[in-house]
């Protein structure tokens, strides 16, 4: 073999032996590059699925929540029904109590005097209806005065009490809707820092820190808030209404008693008071 071949064969040996290196080199950065990458692959947390509720409804939550919370949830379930029901009962009383007080209203304004309102008032329970009689009643009493001023303070007087009487009866029911306004987010509150005492306590029990066992607590703490802002935002809100309708039928009450006075006063100055006839005109109507 001449020295040219072996040469040749020496640089093919060394050749051979450097793609090896080269090989053996790629793969060991292969497996490095690929080691880290594995790494920040989460392993997966099989108790996290064990732990957690099957339900998150709001209806599961309830069910898995602690007595006191549950309880805590009912009444104030409880309470929005109740403000509810009282908004739909006192929203038809008082509609209908102050249609029925404008038409009286129309009727007195069109009278020319005591007994003509008391023929002409339409029929129904009105607030004016018991005005006309508490009228009829004084004028009667006082048939034998002498000064008409008397009688038509006395008058005034008695429609005064009655318009005092008609608003305390229609305010009622709505200090329900007061206390519910106010309470409600307390206890909803209580019901919170409740549930956060049982995750805390589920916490320490279970040695560990992991989010699981936090989070169904705390969802029942945030569950009983936010029913507690439920029953009392739309209580405020009704009562809040309820006092300007209120306001707003003693406005009513209050000018069907000036045209009651005006009616009076117009039959002293007459000279016209008739017990007799008013009488009459009363049972007629009735």
């Amino acid at each position: 073999m001449s020295r040219r071949e072996q040469a040749n064969e020496r640089e093919l040996r060394m050749s051979g032996r450097m793609s090896q290196s080269g090989r053996l080199l790629a793969a060991a950065l292969a497996v490095g590059l690929s080691v880290p990458a594995l790494a920040q692959v989460p392993a997966p947390e099989v108790g996290i699925a064990l732990t957690l509720p099957r339900d998150l409804s709001p209806w599961g939550m309830f069910m898995s929540a602690d007595v006191v919370v549950k309880a805590v949830m009912v009444g104030l379930a409880f309470a929005s029904v109740l403000t509810w029901t009282i908004w739909l009962a006192k929203a038809i009383e008082l509609l209908a109590a102050r249609r029925r007080l404008r038409q009286a209203i129309e009727a007195l304004a069109d009278a020319r005097s005591l007994a003509d309102a008391v023929a002409g008032l339409p029929t129904g329970d009105s607030g004016a209806t018991a005005l006309l009689r508490a009228a009829e009643t004084e004028l009667r009493l006082s048939a034998g005065a002498i000064e008409p001023a008397g009688v038509k303070e006395r008058v005034a007087s008695r429609l005064e009490r009655l318009e005092a009487a008609a608003g305390r009866q229609m305010i009622r029911g709505t200090g329900l809707l007061a206390t519910v306004g106010a309470t409600a987010p307390f206890v909803g509150l209580f019901g919170t820092v409740w549930g956060i005492m049982n995750s805390f306590i589920g916490i320490s029990r279970q040695h560990t820190t992991n989010l699981a066992v936090v989070a169904p607590g705390i969802a029942e703490a945030l569950l009983a808030t936010a029913l507690g802002l439920v029953a009392a935002i739309p209580a405020v809100v009704m009562y809040n209404m309820f006092s300007r309708w209120i306001a707003g039928y003693r406005a009513l009450h209050a000018d069907a008693a000036a045209e009651i006075l005006r009616l009076v006063s117009r039959d002293l100055d007459r000279g016209a008071f008739d017990p007799i006839a008013i009488r009459r005109a009363a049972s007629a109507a009735e």
